[in-house]
């Protein structure tokens, strides 16, 4: 399984002003999008999540995001390796993604960026 890259995933109180910090720094514009009552901001390799307590509570849970080729792929290589995997292959607004758990507890995020029709 090929792994194209790493997403830090960030839990901010105020994302317009965690935005335009983290725009600066990347030297990019900020994709935006909502998911699940969560505001989210794609930022360089940077992913920023403003919203309700109860939804960041879960998402702090997912050390990074992984960028792949293929989540299915991924699904494959991952179970077959003993990670669990807790939801996914889902369609997002980017491509899919699933949550997988490694042996060692520390749990991901998979995702890959093809068309969620094929």
């Amino acid at each position: 399984m090929e792994i194209l890259g790493t997403t830090l995933r960030i839990c901010v109180e105020d994302l317009d002003t965690s935005v335009a910090f983290y725009e600066r720094l990347a030297g990019a514009r900020a994709l935006r999008f909502e998911r699940g009552g969560v505001q989210v901001a794609a930022v360089g390799c940077f992913l920023l999540m403003s919203g309700p307590e109860a939804e960041l509570e879960v998402l702090r849970k997912v050390t990074a995001t992984i960028a792949v080729p293929d989540v299915d792929e991924a699904h494959e290589v991952l179970s077959a390796s003993g990670a669990h995997i807790v939801a996914g292959p889902v369609p997002t607004p980017a491509g899919r993604n699933l949550i997988a758990v490694h042996p060692d507890g520390t749990v991901f995020e998979y995702a890959d960026q093809r068309s969620v029709r094929g």
